[in-house]
C-alpha cells in the first residue's frame, strides 16, 4: 500500500515519568434503575500524560464509555452520577466543577469524538454552521475570523475544497468524511485531551486507517493527548503507548502495548486476545463445489444452491424544476456468481460497493435484471405464490439484531413468526420447534418468554439466527452480522455459524468490510467495487495473492492485533471514494473477469 510501512513500537520520551494532562482517581459511576443504585465503573484509576495515546479497551458493558462520558461531564441525568473519584486536568476536578464551567472546559479544554457522527451532527445545520458556532462559544474570534478557522480545521483534516463544504449537510457527505468533520470540530479548538469513542468501528478498513493515520498526525502536530476507547485489538496495536483493559466496570490488567499483547498476566485479557480475528490463520479453503461461472443449462448450474447471472440493480435519481429522471444510480452491474451446498461465499468492497444491494435482490427485497436461481429454480416468470415458496429458502441475518426484533414481541414468538406466516405446524409444534432451535443456537427454552431488551447483542443475534433457521432455509444471508459485535462474542457467533453449516449444510452469503472475519469464515471471496465484483477465488486464491490493486488495498489496510507489526503510516485518501452514479444514457462501463488460473477470476 502506497505510504505504508512497518514499524516496532518505542514508548514516547519520557511518557511515563512526565506529569500527566489528565489524572483519574478512584473513579466510581453509580446509575439508578428499577433495582436501585450499582456502580457500572468502579474505583477505576489511570492518567494521561501530553502527547501520549491511551486506549481503554474491553467488551460492551465494560464501562469504557461510562468512563469517557464522566471525564467529559455528559452522564445523562438524573440517572447517572459519579459517586466517588477526581477527574484532574491539569491540577482542576472536572468533577467538582460547576456546569457553567465544565460547559467552558469541554470542547476548549478537553474534546470528544463519538462512535456515530450522523447521531453527534445536527442534520439540519451545515457542517461551517455547527463548526463556526463552537468556535464562537470558546473563543472571541469574530464570525469571519471564526469561519477562516473552520476553513483550516477542514483542511487539517484532508477535506477536499474545505470552503465549499462548509455549506453542505451532514447527509451529504460519506461516513468517512463525516467523521473527519468531527475530528475537525473537536480539534478546532486545540484541546489539551481527546477523547475518541469507538471512531473508526462503523467505518471501512480503508477510511478507518485514514482517520488513524489522521489522529496521529494531529497529535504529533499539537501534541493533544488522545483516549482512544475501542474493543478492536487491531486498532489498540497500532495506536496505543499504554493499554488499560477493563471488565465490568473494573481496570483488570494496565500495561505497555507490547506487554499487553506479548505478555498478559490476566486470563480475561488472554481470552480477548484469542478471540480476536486474525489473518493468514484460516483452517484452509475447501475447494470450491461449484465453479464460479457456469453455462446455461449445465449440471453444475443446477446442482447450486443459489446461481445469478448478470444481475443489475439500478436506482433512477429525479433532478430538476419537473423532477425529471437525469441520473441513474448503477448500484450492482453485471455480477454473477454461484454458492454451493455447505459453502461460504463471502462479498467484500467499502461501502456503496453493492453487496448489500446484490443480497437485498436474492432476498427479494429490491427490484432487479437478471437472472436468480434458487436450488436450480430460476425466479424468473414466478407466480407471487411460487416466488413466495421459493423465497423460503432464502433467510437473512441482518446487521444490528435489536432493530431487527420487534420490542414488543416476546423473542419466543418472533422465531415462531416465520412459522405461522408459512402456516407450518400446530401452536404446540411451533414452541417445540422454537425451543429446539433455542437450545441449538445456545439458548434455553426458558428464554423464550422474554424480550429483547432484556438479552446482551450477542444473545439477540443468536436469536436472529435462530429465526434464519426457523423455516429450514438453503441460503443464509448474513449481512455485516458480526461487526457491531464485541470480539469474543464475534467469535463464538462464527463458531456457532461454521458449526450448524455442518450440522444442515447450509449456503451462507456472507457480506463483510472486515477482511480478518472474512478470511477466517469463508471458502471463496468475491470482491466488489462500484457495483461490479473486481476479483474471485478461494480463500486462499485471493489473500494469499491478491491479483486486483483494489483487493490488494483492503487486505494492507487491515490493522494487525500484533504492535510488532506496527504500520509508520497508512494510505491517504485525498477524496471521497467514487459512486457509482451516471448520466442516464450513459452506457454501463463493464468489467471483464479473466481466468488467473484454476479458477481465480480478476478484472483485467
Amino acid at each position: 500500500m502506497t505510504g505504508a510501512g512497518q514499524a516496532t513500537v518505542a514508548d514516547k520520551p519520557a511518557s511515563r515519568h512526565a506529569k500527566p494532562v489528565l489524572d483519574v482517581s478512584r473513579l466510581s459511576v453509580a446509575v439508578r434503575d428499577e433495582d436501585g443504585e450499582r456502580e457500572v465503573v468502579s474505583d477505576l484509576s489511570f492518567s494521561v500524560a501530553r502527547g501520549e495515546t491511551l486506549c481503554i479497551a474491553g467488551e460492551s458493558g465494560s464501562g469504557k464509555s461510562m468512563t469517557s462520558l464522566a471525564i467529559m461531564g455528559l452522564l445523562p441525568q438524573p440517572m447517572a452520577r459519579i459517586s466517588a473519584g477526581a477527574i484532574r486536568l491539569d491540577g482542576v476536578d472536572l468533577a467538582a466543577l460547576p456546569e457553567s464551567r465544565m460547559r467552558h472546559m469541554r470542547g476548549n479544554r478537553i474534546a470528544m469524538i463519538f462512535q456515530e457522527p450522523m447521531t453527534s451532527l445536527n442534520p439540519v445545520l451545515t457542517i461551517g454552521r455547527q463548526i463556526v458556532e463552537a468556535i464562537e462559544v470558546h473563543t472571541p474570534l469574530s464570525r469571519r475570523e471564526a469561519r477562516q478557522r473552520a476553513i483550516e480545521a477542514l483542511n487539517a483534516v484532508r477535506i477536499p475544497d474545505a470552503e465549499r463544504r462548509l455549506g453542505q449537510y451532514p447527509h451529504e457527505l460519506s461516513g468517512g468524511m463525516r467523521q473527519r468533520v468531527m475530528i475537525a470540530m473537536a480539534l478546532a479548538l486545540k484541546p489539551d485531551v481527546l477523547i475518541a469513542d469507538e471512531p473508526t468501528t462503523a467505518l471501512d478498513v480503508t477510511v478507518q486507517g485514514e482517520v488513524l493515520e489522521l489522529l496521529r498526525d494531529l497529535q504529533r502536530e499539537t501534541g493533544t493527548s488522545l483516549i482512544l476507547i475501542t474493543h478492536d485489538m487491531g486498532v489498540v496495536a497500532e495506536m496505543a503507548d499504554r493499554v488499560i483493559i477493563m471488565r465490568n466496570g473494573r481496570m483488570v490488567e494496565e500495561g505497555s502495548t507490547i506487554d499487553i499483547f506479548s505478555a498478559p498476566r490476566t486470563d480475561y485479557t488472554r481470552e480477548l486476545l484469542a478471540a480476536v480475528p486474525r489473518m493468514r490463520t484460516g483452517e484452509g479453503a475447501r475447494p470450491p463445489a461449484a465453479p464460479q461461472q457456469h453455462a446455461e443449462g449445465t449440471n453444475e448450474a443446477a446442482s447450486a444452491v443459489a446461481t445469478v447471472r448478470d444481475l443489475q440493480v439500478r436506482f433512477d435519481l429525479h433532478g430538476g424544476f419537473f423532477g425529471r429522471v437525469d441520473r441513474r444510480v448503477h448500484a450492482v452491474e453485471g455480477v454473477s456468481f454461484s454458492i454451493a451446498r455447505n459453502e461460504t461465499l463471502s462479498l467484500v468492497g467499502e461501502s456503496g460497493c453493492g453487496k448489500s444491494t446484490t443480497a437485498k435482490a436474492i432476498a427479494g427485497l429490491v427490484p432487479y435484471s437478471g437472472d436468480i436461481s434458487i436450488a436450480g429454480r430460476s425466479l424468473q416468470g414466478l407466480s407471487s405464490a411460487d416466488r413466495g415458496a421459493v423465497r423460503r429458502d432464502v433467510q437473512m441475518i441482518f446487521q444490528d439484531p435489536y432493530a431487527s426484533l420487534d420490542p414488543r414481541m416476546r423473542v419466543g414468538d418472533l422465531v415462531a413468526e416465520p412459522l405461522l406466516i408459512h402456516r407450518i405446524g400446530s401452536r404446540e409444534e411451533r414452541r417445540a420447534q422454537v425451543a429446539s432451535l433455542f437450545e441449538r443456537v445456545g439458548l434455553s427454552a426458558d428464554q423464550m418468554d422474554r424480550y429483547p431488551h432484556e438479552f446482551s447483542g450477542g444473545q439477540r443475534q443468536r436469536i436472529c439466527i435462530a429465526r434464519a433457521l426457523a423455516l429450514k432455509p438453503k441460503l443464509i444471508i448474513a449481512d455485516e452480522s458480526v461487526s457491531a459485535l464485541d470480539v469474543s462474542v464475534q467469535a463464538r457467533v462464527l463458531r456457532l455459524l461454521k458449526d450448524l453449516q455442518r450440522e444442515f449444510g447450509i449456503a451462507y452469503l456472507f457480506i463483510s468490510h472486515d477482511m480478518a472475519v472474512v478470511e477466517n469464515i469463508s471458502d471463496r471471496v468475491a470482491v466488489m467495487y462500484l457495483g461490479q465484483i473486481v476479483e474471485m477465488g478461494t480463500r486462499d486464491q485471493v489473500f494469499s495473492n491478491p491479483r486486483h490493486p483494489y483487493t490488494r488495498r483492503l487486505i494492507e489496510a487491515v490493522p494487525m492485533p500484533d504492535p510488532r507489526m506496527r504500520r509508520e503510516r497508512f494510505a491517504r485518501l485525498e477524496s471521497e471514494i467514487p459512486n457509482a452514479v451516471r448520466r442516464v444514457g450513459d452506457p454501463p462501463q463493464r468489467l471483464v473477469l479473466a481466468d488467473a488460473g484454476e479458477g481465480h477470476l480478476v478484472a483485467g
